[in-house]
């Protein structure tokens, strides 16, 4: 190595200064500028990638949802009527006459409630039945005329009881053409096995298609299968046209597979062509600027004989070795006119630059943290939507009833009082009321109630004047309150009480909502309370009491976790639950 070292210094001492200049500038400075150049141009390229790669990610989970949703709706439904002993009795009746169907059909529509249901949820239905008895026509049909449609093909071929069927509809008859349409099929073989009959549900495609087109994101999504496209929110959306095939798609920026109740199918998003000349074009100022400072410092290193020369290349040199705070350290006090001079001036200007760059970095890290925060208000937002006043539907039928047979004037009051019930729930300018508001709901709920069940409903509400300012989940305690009256008196012959109590005891806000109704067994109270401790976004898509959970689930938020459940219930006896709510974490009016 000495004798190696040597020779190069040998050699060295044949160039001139400037040709030596050049040899330190090119192996000193254009080598580490290059690398560095590359090495931002790495992490940009990388960055933008990811960036691309989980904004894809969101759009393929946003359709994903939109579309499940959508088809669970369905599949709820249809299992509703699949389960319900009702339903397959009115099914496999034997009936007298068409005018014995067509007075039984009125009275099934009116006992089921099913064509409110239907209207609610834009489903179309129709029962294909083996009943001879039974006068085709409407929402009936005798099962020999799906036969040859496709979806019944489809479902024999496969021996499916249930699934998902994209296929086509003739409009008005087949006059004007054919239009893509969606179905949901269910066998009704629940009661009996040997059952033909078949439940056929319409999904709305428009709306499919128009939820999709509402997720306003800047990328085209499609749900396609293993030949068609199904679904899309570009110009493959026409429901007018046949299903486009899924080859039409040239290039895929994401892909994810997924499985909606037995069929295979695939989510694919193309985004915007972000190649690297693409990126590179978007950052045009930084890339010049790295270029300027690569082919202006040559000739200024080369030219530049000055006594200063080590002492500021020195300097120039502990600048690019220096790092403070995960950032480039700007050179202090540049000085001289000449190339050294130039060098450390042009140094602090890249410095801005690349700082300004890694700037650029951690704004994208922020954007991320900012979706996962509308993500998270995009989950209270879907809470809002769960609430839904199921016994209503009871009590107009209660008021419509006793206004035929009575011809009573007290029904004005409960239409009203349902009017200021319903109007709380549609009405959501902010998520949280004060106690003294949710007190008259809850009232209001009682009273209607009340003049359901007469002298079987009782009720007490005690609050302490000085909880009544104090803000809490819009709807949570009328949720525990109709918990307790559905659960707790509308099964029990006797009466009963519901008691509402709140207080304030050491730093925790109490809440107490009791009834003397049938109570429940150990093991079910016990499974009832670890869903309320444990409430989370998942158990909303499970069968049972939602509501419950759905306000477990405000109040945890609100709490930040802190608040606490107890559930006592004896069979026979009746049940108390018991909100304890920390003082500081809730809001006074």
């Amino acid at each position: 190595m000495r004798r190696f070292s040597n020779w190069v210094e040998s050699k060295l001492n044949c160039f001139k200064i400037k040709q030596k200049l050049a040899l330190i500038y090119c192996f000193g400075m254009i080598l580490p500028l290059l690398i560095t150049d590359g090495v931002i141009i790495g992490v940009l390229y990388y960055t933008e990638q990811r960036s691309v790669k989980h904004e894809m990610e969101n759009v393929a989970n946003a359709v994903h949802y939109s579309f499940f949703n959508e088809i669970d709706k369905a599949a709820t439904f249809a299992n509703s009527i699949y389960t319900s002993l009702y339903i397959d009795d009115f099914l496999h009746d034997e009936f007298e006459s068409g005018f014995d169907f067509y007075s039984q059909y009125l009275k099934f529509f009116d006992d089921t409630l099913l064509d409110i249901a239907l209207s609610q949820d834009e489903m179309q239905v129709t029962f294909y039945v083996d009943n001879d008895t039974i006068t085709n026509g409407g929402e009936f049909q005798v099962l020999s005329r799906a036969y040859d449609l496709d979806w019944y093909k489809y479902m024999k071929e496969n021996d499916l009881k249930k699934g998902l069927f994209f296929g086509y509809k003739d409009i008005h008859g087949g006059n004007i053409g054919r239009a893509r349409s969606l179905y949901y099929f269910q066998k009704l073989d629940f009661y009996d096995k040997s059952s033909g009959s078949v439940l056929l549900i319409e999904i709305n495609y428009s709306s499919l298609v128009e939820d999709l087109k509402t997720l306003n994101y800047d990328a085209d999504a499609f749900i396609c299968d293993k030949d068609n496209i199904l679904l899309s929110n570009g110009k493959y959306a026409s429901m007018a046209k046949q299903y486009y095939p899924a080859s039409v798609i040239d290039k895929t920026d994401f892909e994810e597979d997924i499985q909606v109740y037995g069929s295979d199918m695939s989510i694919k998003v193309v985004g915007k062509n972000r190649n690297l000349f693409g990126i590179l074009l978007s950052h045009l100022p930084l890339v010049l600027a790295l270029l300027l400072v690569n082919v202006l410092l040559p000739f200024f290193m080369v030219d530049s004989i000055n006594k200063s020369f080590t002492k500021r290349l020195k300097e120039v040199s502990e600048a690019f070795d220096g790092i403070k705070d995960e950032k480039l350290v700007l050179i202090e006090n540049p000085r001289g006119k000449d190339e050294i001079g130039s060098l450390m001036h042009n140094y602090n200007r890249m410095v801005y630059k690349i700082n300004g760059l890694i700037e650029v970095v951690y704004k994208s890290i922020i954007k991320e943290q900012e979706m996962i925060v509308a993500r998270q208000n995009a989950e209270l937002l879907a809470l809002h939507s769960q609430i839904n006043p199921h016994f209503l539907f009871n009590a107009l039928e209660s008021i419509r009833m006793h206004s035929l047979l009575k011809q009573e004037t007290e029904t004005a009051d409960m239409v009203e009082n349902l009017a200021k019930l319903q109007r709380q729930y549609v009405e959501w300018e902010e998520d949280n009321a004060e106690i003294v508001k949710e007190l008259e709901l809850v009232s209001t709920y009682l009273e209607i109630q009340k003049y359901r069940f007469g002298d079987r409903l009782s009720y007490e509400l005690d609050v302490d004047e000085e909880c009544e300012n104090y803000k809490i989940p819009k709807l949570s305690i009328v949720t525990f309150v109709e918990n307790a009256c559905i659960h707790g008196i509308e099964s029990k012959m006797t009466p009963g009480w519901i008691f509402v109590r709140i207080y304030k005891k050491e730093n925790f806000l109490y809440l107490e909502i009791e009834d003397t109704g049938n109570g429940m067994e150990e093991e079910v109270a016990e499974e009832l309370l670890a869903k309320m401790r444990n409430a989370n976004m998942d158990m909303l898509k499970e069968k049972g009491r939602v509501g419950i959970i759905n306000a477990c689930i405000r109040l945890k938020m609100m709490t930040k976790d802190e608040v606490k459940f107890d559930l006592e219930s004896e069979r026979g006896i009746g049940t108390i639950v018991t909100v304890k709510i920390p003082i500081d974490t809730i809001e006074k009016l």
